[in-house]
């Protein structure tokens, strides 16, 4: 047997050995902050829009940790095990979250509704949060009186494109030719303008719309759960096999109280308004 050739196979034997270390590595940090497979080692990397609103963040700057979505994405992170100064926020639209592909991020969060067919092109978390649906329309409109989703059919509604309340209008209400917007600004800019009556959004975003926003428009109702919308999930890259280590996180979070604790302190009001249910 030649030197050359026992070199050969020692050289072999030293790259498997060094390539089995290495793999027995990279699997011992599965579900650590040096996890390889999140988008950055180290990194918590999370994408929202921008601009993003209260309730779920204020003051447009997720990295304060105020709001319910910003808020729970550093308790969910410190649960894992990442130090506040780790969390990495990066800009995306909701349109661009929501499509199919390659995602610069670890999850995005943005009030993203669990559908199946979202759930065809991206992975989603457990839900955390479930609203109830608002129905929004200018003071002194004649809905106000609206007892069923008959008379609610007969307005002229608006809705923002990719979202799920274009879909709630179309398959809970039955509406049939509603008008369709780039984004909830252009919405009320429509109904400021006399194009629509009436708009619906997650309750916690109405509340702070009818506030601050558009204090023309208020809550004339509250509209039942689409049994088709799950509810808010984070949302991963097709397939991302972080997955369930988020999501034992997650789980952690609801079982003891925290998300609960978070809603009630930026997502709670005193509301009086009735429900339609029919």
């Amino acid at each position: 047997m030649s030197i050359a050739f026992l070199t050969r196979g020692r050289l072999a034997a030293a790259a498997a050995l060094g390539a089995a270390i290495a793999a027995g590595v990279a699997f011992a940090q599965e579900g650590t902050t040096q996890d390889p497979r999140l988008f950055t080692p180290g990194r918590l990397t999370v994408s929202t829009s921008d601009p993003s609103y209260p309730p779920w963040v204020l003051n447009n700057d997720p990295a304060a940790g105020e709001g319910f979505e910003a808020a729970l994405v550093y308790a969910l992170a410190a649960e894992l095990g990442f130090a506040r100064e780790d969390v990495v926020w990066v800009d995306e639209t909701f349109e661009a979250a929501i499509a199919p592909g390659e995602k610069p991020y670890d999850f995005a969060i943005q009030q993203i509704s669990v559908t199946a067919e979202r759930a065809e092109v991206a992975t989603f978390s457990r839900v955390y949060y479930q609203p109830a649906k608002a129905l929004i329309v200018l003071n002194g409109s004649p809905l106000d009186g609206a007892t069923t989703f008959a008379e609610l059919r007969g307005a002229r509604w608006g809705v923002a494109i990719g979202t799920t309340d274009l879909d709630y209008v179309e398959d809970v209400l039955g509406v049939t030719d509603a008008a369709v917007y780039n984004d909830q600004a252009a919405v009320f800019q429509a109904m400021l303008a006399g194009q629509i009556d009436a708009t619906v959004t997650a309750l916690p975003t109405a509340l702070y719309m009818t506030a601050v926003q558009v204090p023309e428009a208020h809550i004339a109702a509250i509209l039942p759960i689409d049994e088709h919308d799950e509810g808010f999930g984070l949302l991963f890259e097709f397939g991302n096999p972080i997955v369930p280590w988020i999501d034992e996180a997650l789980t952690a979070l609801i079982d003891r109280g925290v998300i609960d604790e978070i809603a009630a302190q930026y997502l709670t009001a005193d509301l009086d308004a009735r429900v339609i249910t029919e």
